[in-house]
Formats: C-alpha cells, sequence, structure tokens
C-alpha cells in the first residue's frame, strides 16, 4: 500500500540519477532486499515511476529498503530525509550518531536498546527488517576519527531530572554497575559455547534495555559514570558480536558505534580500541580489507604505551586479518610477527581486562591461520590450524567449528579430499550444536569449495550431513 504525497518526489528521482539507478532496478533491488528478511515485496519499474513522479510513499518497510539498496550502490548510508521519505516510519538512523556532547551520547545509546532483538520499537513495526541490508562501511569514519582526536569525555557526572522518566531518577552506585560486568561476563561465555543466535546470548539487548538504559538516564558522579559507561560499552559491544555472529550486520554496527561512543565516556581507551577491532573484523569479513586495516590501526594508535601487551597482540592480529583479506602478504606477515612478539612478552600477572580472557596462544594461529588461508598459503594454514586445534576446548565451541572449516580448506587446496571432507563432517557436527550464522556460512564456503568434487562419495555425504544445518535458520 502507498499514500500519497504532494506533486513529485524530486529528491528520490535525484538521487536515483545521481546512484544512476534505474527504475527497474531499484524495484529490483528493493525486493530483493526484502526477500532477505523474508518479506514478499512484488514492486516492480511502475511502482518506483510512482514513487518519483507522483509521491506516492509506499508503507512499512519498503522506504528503509529503498534507502538501503540506494545506499549500497552510493557506498554510504542513505537517510530518509535525503530521499523525501522523511515522514515514513522511524528512520534508519538510529544508532549510527557518534555525538560530542555526553548527554547527546546517552540519547543516542538509548534509544538503539529501545529496540528488541526483533527489532521492534514499543507500539511500532520491526524496524531492523526496515534496516535490511544498510550496512555501510564508510558509517564508520566519523567515529573513528572523533575517536581517535579525543578517546575521553572530560566529566561525565549526571544529575537526571524527573522528566526524563516515569519515576523518580536512579541513583546509581558502583553495585549497579558490577551488575552489569556479571551480565557481561555470563554473555561472554555463553556466546562462545552456544553462538550469538542462542536465546541466552540474545538477552544481552534486553539487558541493554531493561538494565543499562535506566542507569545510563539515571544520576551519578563521574567516577561511577566512568565505570557505568565501561561496563554499558562492554554490553553493547558484545550486542554488536552477537548480531554480527547471527548475520545481522546492520544491527552490529549500530552497536558498535554506540560502543565506541560509550567507551569514549569510560576513558577507557583499551575498550574503545577492542570496539574498532570489533569494527575491524567485521569490515574484514564483509570484504572491505582496507578500511579493516584502518580501524585496527586506529586501535593500535591511541592503546602505544597505554594498553597490555596481549592487548596490543591482539590489535595487530586484527590487523593482520585485514592485511590478508586486503592481499598484502608481506604487511600481513609483518603484523603477524609483532603480534606474536606481543604475546611472547605479555606475563601471567598482567592487568590484562577482562573481555580479553578468550585471547591466547591457540587464537592467534587460529586467526593466523585464516590469514594464510585468504593469502592461498595451504601449507602455512595447515601448520597453524594444527596448533589451533590441539587444545579442543568445550568453553570456545564456535571458535573450534570455525578452526575445523579452515583447516578443512586448507586440506583441500593440498589435494586431500579425504581429510578435507573429514575435517569437513567434525566441523558440521560441532555447527549442528550452536547457533552461529558465521559458522554456517564458512561451511557453505566449504561446500562450494567441494563442488568439483560434487560426484566423490565422501562430498556427498557430507553434503547430506550439512543439509539439516544449511536449512535452519541462524
Amino acid at each position: 500500500m502507498s499514500r500519497e504525497q504532494r506533486g513529485p518526489n524530486e529528491k528520490l528521482g535525484a538521487v536515483l540519477a545521481l546512484a544512476g539507478i534505474s527504475n527497474a532496478g531499484l524495484a529490483r533491488r528493493v525486493n530483493d532486499l526484502g526477500a532477505q528478511r523474508g518479506l514478499t515485496l512484488r514492486y516492480d519499474k511502475t511502482s518506483v515511476a510512482r514513487w518519483v513522479s507522483k509521491g506516492m510513499v509506499p508503507q512499512g518497510a519498503a522506504p528503509h529498503l529503498i534507502a538501503a539498496a540506494i545506499g549500497q550502490k552510493l557506498g554510504r548510508p542513505v537517510p530518509l530525509h535525503e530521499i523525501g521519505l522523511a515522514d515514513a516510519d522511524p528512520a534508519p538512523e538510529v544508532g549510527l550518531a557518534f555525538p560530542r556532547d555526553v548527554g547527546q551520547a546517552v540519547k543516542s545509546a538509548t534509544e538503539l536498546y529501545r529496540l528488541d532483538l526483533a527489532g521492534r520499537r514499543a507500539g511500532s513495526g520491526g524496524i531492523w527488517q526496515s534496516l535490511a541490508g544498510s550496512f555501510a562501511v564508510s558509517a564508520y569514519a566519523t567515529p573513528a576519527s572523533r575517536w581517535l582526536i579525543t578517546p575521553a569525555d572530560s566529566s561525565v557526572a549526571r544529575e537526571a531530572s524527573p522528566a526524563e522518566g516515569s519515576g523518580a531518577p536512579v541513583k546509581v552506585g558502583h553495585s549497579d554497575v558490577q551488575k552489569l560486568r556479571e551480565a557481561a561476563e555470563d554473555a561472554r561465555r555463553w556466546d562462545s559455547k552456544y553462538g550469538g543466535g542462542d536465546w541466552r546470548s540474545s538477552m544481552v539487548p534486553e539487558c541493554l534495555r531493561v538494565e543499562a538504559a535506566p542507569l545510563l538516564l539515571g544520576s551519578y558522579s563521574d567516577e561511577v559514570g566512568r565505570a557505568l559507561f565501561g561496563a554499558s560499552a562492554e554490553l553493547t559491544r558484545l550486542a554488536g558480536w552477537m548480531a554480527f555472529d547471527t548475520g545481522q550486520q546492520e544491527a552490529a554496527q549500530r552497536y558498535y558505534i554506540q560502543a565506541l561512543r560509550l567507551a569514549r565516556a569510560a576513558a577507557d581507551v583499551p575498550l574503545g580500541g577492542y570496539v574498532l577491532a570489533s569494527m575491524s573484523l567485521q569490515a574484514t569479513y564483509r570484504g572491505f580489507g582496507d578500511e579493516g586495516v584502518d580501524l585496527a590501526q586506529a586501535a593500535l594508535e591511541r592503546n602505544r604505551g597505554l594498553a597490555t601487551a596481549r592487548t596490543m597482540s591482539f590489535f595487530r592480529l586484527v590487523e593482520a586479518r585485514a592485511h590478508a583479506r586486503a592481499g598484502d602478504a608481506q604487511a600481513a606477515g609483518a603484523a603477524l610477527k609483532a603480534a606474536e612478539g606481543w604475546l611472547e612478552r605479555s606475563r601471567e600477572g598482567d592487568n590484562d581486562p577482562s573481555w580479553l580472557g578468550f585471547y591466547s596462544y591457540d587464537r592467534f594461529c587460529a586467526d593466523a591461520a585464516e590469514c594464510y588461508r585468504d593469502l592461498k598459503a595451504p601449507r602455512q594454514v595447515r601448520r597453524f590450524t594444527e596448533q589451533a586445534l590441539s587444545k579442543p576446548t568445550e568453553e570456545f565451541v564456535r571458535s573450534h567449528g570455525l578452526r575445523l572449516v579452515v583447516s578443512a580448506v586448507a586440506e583441500l587446496e593440498s589435494g586431500n579430499l579425504d581429510a578435507a571432507c573429514e575435517q569437513g563432517v567434525r566441523a558440521v557436527e560441532v555447527a549442528g550444536r550452536i547457533s552461529s550464522a558465521r559458522t554456517t556460512e564458512y561451511v557453505k564456503d566449504l561446500l562450494h569449495r567441494l563442488e568439483p568434487y560434487g560426484d566423490e562419495p565422501r562430498v556427498v555425504e557430507l553434503r547430506e550431513r550439512a543439509r539439516p544445518l544449511l536449512m535452519t535458520p541462524a
């Protein structure tokens, strides 16, 4: 359904011309983005012509899908007002702002928290559906640069007014902050073991909405506020990581941007670096290797002399991942060597942050293997994968599954079809125990690489074992 505006939508027509998208092309893109979110849309070139020439405004998710489709072509987010659809349902800018003012930062974060996991704001439709496909790596440019220029706010003390909430303002204390930190610790453990789509992991957005938001809108001293912003940043980054793991790239991007802003308010430079590293991994995973390098190097630059050796090692490892995706073998090798050197300098008594508890030498080896996979060096992949798999653990189940897939790819590229299928079967078994779209995508990539051997019995068996996994939404 559509409603009519007054006269032509000249803004939409101008942006379509700028993007070089025809009416039929836009209709096709919008229908495809809708299908990705389970929506059956049947727009055609006539529909688009009505939007432009008669000012018709499509209802539901369509305005946001139009913005996302154009944004994909332009390589940047496209707000609804730019295409003359600002009076549609809630705009997709939520969570993309990185305000300079700390008060506005609280507002930006809590607005994002009010969206539940299914993407509904109280009393409205599905927002994450509306944001389908709207990830744009360019949205990270302003947050990264502002964080580099000023990685900490001068003061975050806050006095709330009754008008801001539905009751008396919350007076925040250290015990409130501790509860958020404990929630983050529990969420990290569940995420590693069961995947970002597990129901226990999916409680993080609810915790942000119900627990963190009222605290951020409460009253607190500068000292308590710094701790509160840090704990909220950890939880927000986790929400982003879980969204990333379940394939909700647009949601992940917004959580990451808000997590970085909260880390700045916390004056926690290493945590800000960790958020930037998460952004880098997402950009790299999406195929933006050069941008991934920039984000990883931003994390490194501000942490020189501040972060522990283990933390610096992880940042250099993330940089190596990005260089490898960009195809720069020399830079990737140098970053890996530096990451290993930092890790060797780390000591048991170092004051490493709690969020880095997952990082050890076997994780270094796992990521090094993925670097060499991207650089098409199967011998190196096999060497590092063997070390990464030498200590299987029930604590990091998803990571173990990903390593098995990388191992299978290395075996295949080395000409060992039977070994590749054997590792593939093990990976499918692990993937079936967790809820992770990312792990499923790794399995799909392996099956794609095995297509030239599709008639081989071991490949047929692997494909059959993987069928239930590929048919189940992550």
